[in-house]
C-alpha cells in the first residue's frame, strides 16, 4: 500500500482525496467544426476521477494559440458549452478538474491558424519541429512548422488578454482551476528560454526579462479568478519544440520565486521523460523547494514506488502519471491495490473516436 500517495491534500480551497494526479495529454478528439469538446471527452475524463486532481488536455485560447489538428479552445460559446458537458461529467463523479491553457506561439503552421502567420517571442523558426495538420482524410498529416513573427507590445497585450478572458472562460465551462502552460516549447516558454529569445528590450535578454511575460500573464489571469485557482506548468530540462535554456536551474530556480511571490496554487514541473533521459538534478528539485512554498506536482516516467519516495522526501506534494492513466481509467485503484497496469496502443492517441480513448476497462480481480 502507498500511503504517501493516498493522504489527502488541500489545494488552495479544495480538498484532494489524493496524490494522484492525472497530467494534461493531447488527445484531438475535439468535434469539428469548431474544436469543441464533446461527449466522448466528457466520458473519458470521468472514468479518471480517482485521480485528486485532473489537468485536462492543451486548450487553446485563441484561434492563433492552436498547433496541432483537432484540439480542443476555451474561446466561444459553444466550446465553453462543450466544456460544461466535461466539467459535469467529472463533478458528478467527485472529481476536481483544471483547464489547461495554451498558446502554442511558433509550434504551428498556418493551416491550423486560419492562414495567419503564427507570433512568438521572436522571428526564431523551431528547427526540426512538426505539427499534424488535418488533410482532410480523417488522420493526422505532419508537416513541418513555420517562421513566426516576432510579437509587438500590441501583440503581448492582446495575448495577456486572451489568456485573462480564457481563465474566467473555464470558471464559466464548470472548471475549479486553470494551469497555465509555460512547458514543453509553447509559446510562454519561448519567452523563458534563452535560445528562443532574441529580444532586446525588456521581455529579452536577463532572467528577470525573459520572466516578465510569465509573470504578467499570471498576474492577470490571478486578478480575474484569484491566484489560488492558478497553477503554472514549467518544464526546465526538456528541449521539446526546439527551445532550450544556457541556465536552466537558475532561470527556473527564479521562476519558481517569482510564481512564490505572485502566490500561484501548484507549479507542475515536467520532467524529461524518454528512456535514457537523465534524472532531474536533486539539488534542484531542492531549490524549487526553497524558493516556492506552494503545492509542487512533479510528472515524468514515474511509477507508484518512485512516486511514494518522492512525496516521503518532501520533494513533491503530488505526482502526475501521463501515460499510464491513458490505459488504466482507474490507475489509483490500480496502484493501491498492486493491480498489475495495461499498456496503451500508441496508434490511437490522437484522433479517431472512442477506440484508444474511453474503451480501456477497468481492472477485474
Amino acid at each position: 500500500m502507498k500511503e504517501a500517495l493516498f493522504q489527502p491534500l488541500q489545494l488552495g480551497k479544495l480538498p484532494l482525496k489524493n496524490r494522484i494526479v492525472m497530467p494534461p495529454m493531447t488527445r484531438s478528439r475535439s468535434t469539428q467544426p469548431g474544436n469543441e469538446a464533446n461527449d466522448i471527452m466528457a466520458e473519458y475524463y470521468a472514468q479518471r476521477t480517482g485521480a485528486g486532481l485532473i489537468v485536462g488536455e492543451g486548450t487553446q485560447i485563441s484561434t492563433l494559440g492552436q498547433g496541432y489538428a483537432w484540439t480542443p479552445g476555451i474561446y466561444s460559446k459553444a466550446q465553453i458549452a462543450g466544456w460544461k458537458k466535461v466539467t459535469d461529467a467529472v463533478h458528478s463523479k467527485g472529481g476536481v478538474m483544471f483547464a489547461q491553457l495554451w498558446h502554442v506561439g511558433r509550434v504551428t503552421h498556418t493551416d491550423n491558424t486560419q492562414g495567419v502567420q503564427p507570433i512568438s517571442s521572436s522571428a526564431l523558426k523551431a528547427e526540426n519541429v512538426k505539427v499534424f495538420v488535418d488533410n482532410g482524410i480523417g488522420e493526422p498529416g505532419f508537416v513541418d512548422v513555420v517562421e513566426p513573427r516576432e510579437m509587438t507590445k500590441a501583440d503581448i497585450e492582446e495575448v495577456i488578454g486572451q489568456y485573462r478572458q480564457a481563465a474566467l472562460n473555464a470558471l464559466e465551462a464548470g472548471f475549479d482551476g486553470i494551469e497555465l502552460h509555460a512547458a514543453n516549447g509553447y509559446l510562454i516558454n519561448q519567452f523563458i528560454d534563452s535560445n528562443a529569445n532574441n529580444r532586446t528590450d525588456e521581455y529579452g535578454g536577463s532572467i528577470e526579462n525573459r520572466l516578465r511575460f510569465l509573470g504578467e500573464v499570471v498576474e492577470a489571469m490571478a486578478d480575474a479568478i484569484g491566484a489560488d485557482r492558478v497553477g503554472v506548468r514549467l518544464a526546465p530540462f526538456t528541449s521539446l519544440n526546439g527551445t532550450v535554456d544556457e541556465t536552466p536551474v537558475e532561470t527556473y530556480v527564479a521562476a519558481a520565486a517569482l510564481l512564490n511571490k505572485l502566490k500561484v496554487v501548484y507549479i507542475h514541473i515536467a520532467e524529461v521523460d524518454w528512456d535514457d533521459a537523465p534524472d532531474t538534478p536533486t539539488a534542484f528539485k531542492q531549490g524549487i523547494r526553497d524558493a516556492y512554498q506552494g503545492v509542487i506536482i512533479y510528472a515524468g516516467r514515474y511509477d507508484a514506488d518512485k512516486a511514494e519516495r518522492a512525496i516521503k522526501e518532501g520533494i513533491a506534494d503530488m505526482i502526475g502519471f501521463g501515460r499510464p492513466f491513458v490505459a488504466n481509467p482507474d490507475l489509483p485503484n490500480r496502484i493501491k491495490q498492486g493491480y498489475p497496469l495495461a499498456v496503451h496502443n500508441p496508434d490511437t492517441l490522437f484522433g479517431g473516436a472512442e477506440k484508444g480513448l474511453t474503451d480501456y476497462p477497468e481492472y477485474n480481480a
